[in-house]
């Protein structure tokens, strides 16, 4: 069997737009995605709200996935993939608000990949970088501004960034944002539709690199 790592922040762990609550395990896109590839293929579900790429936030701690991600790597070893899903948080202002410092974040996690010490015969597992789907004016949420403040274009800019690093590290990537729409609710998160929509985007992707 098969084994993927589905690395991200709260549209991997599937958080309801405009709530606290979470989608049921059927609609959350890593489920989706396992379902879609059938028997023979787990995915690993890690999602975390707030989770940046690289940076501590002391309002929310634990949040920084360039210190989860070894841990990760160890406790699911052997994997077949890791799918890196995460930047929409690090263009909270708090973190430097620019897709500039998201990639290098981005690619701060896949040289972590490339070089830690696996297991003897485990091998290192390919790696798909995947662009959230771009933020948008929130209708409902009081925050957002506070938040995320002038990065609607900058959320625009991860796709074309996380190309640039797949090409340059030699794996691959996706732009989630051909597939999903964030909810106008709040600006940032997937309803039940949209986060399907990732994980079935995402099946002929993974297959390939499965193969």
């Amino acid at each position: 069997m098969k084994s993927v790592l589905a690395f991200g922040d709260s549209l991997t762990w599937g958080a309801i737009p405009g709530s606290d609550d979470r989608h049921q395990f059927s609609d959350r896109w890593p489920n989706v995605l396992e379902q879609g590839l059938g028997n023979s293929v787990r995915v690993i579900e890690n999602g975390l709200n707030g989770r940046t790429t690289v940076h501590e936030d002391h309002f929310s701690p634990h949040r920084n996935g360039a210190d989860h991600l070894p841990g990760l790597l160890e406790a699911h070893s052997p994997l077949d993939l890791v799918i890196i899903m995460l930047g929409t948080n690090d263009l909270n202002h708090r973190h430097g608000g620019r897709a500039f410092e998201a990639m290098w974040g981005i690619d701060r996690l896949v040289e972590i990949i490339l070089h830690h010490p696996y297991t003897r015969g485990m091998g290192r597992p390919e790696i798909l970088l995947v662009a959230p789907p771009h933020l948008r004016v929130a209708t409902s949420e009081p925050d957002y501004h506070g938040y995320f403040g002038a990065a609607i274009e900058e959320s625009a800019k991860l796709a074309a960034a996380y190309e640039r690093i797949a090409s340059e590290r030699g794996c691959r990537n996706f732009d989630a944002s051909t597939v999903a729409t964030v909810s106008e609710l709040d600006g940032c998160h997937l309803d039940a539709e949209n986060t399907r929509a990732i994980g079935t985007g995402l099946m002929p992707v993974v297959r390939s690199l499965l193969q």
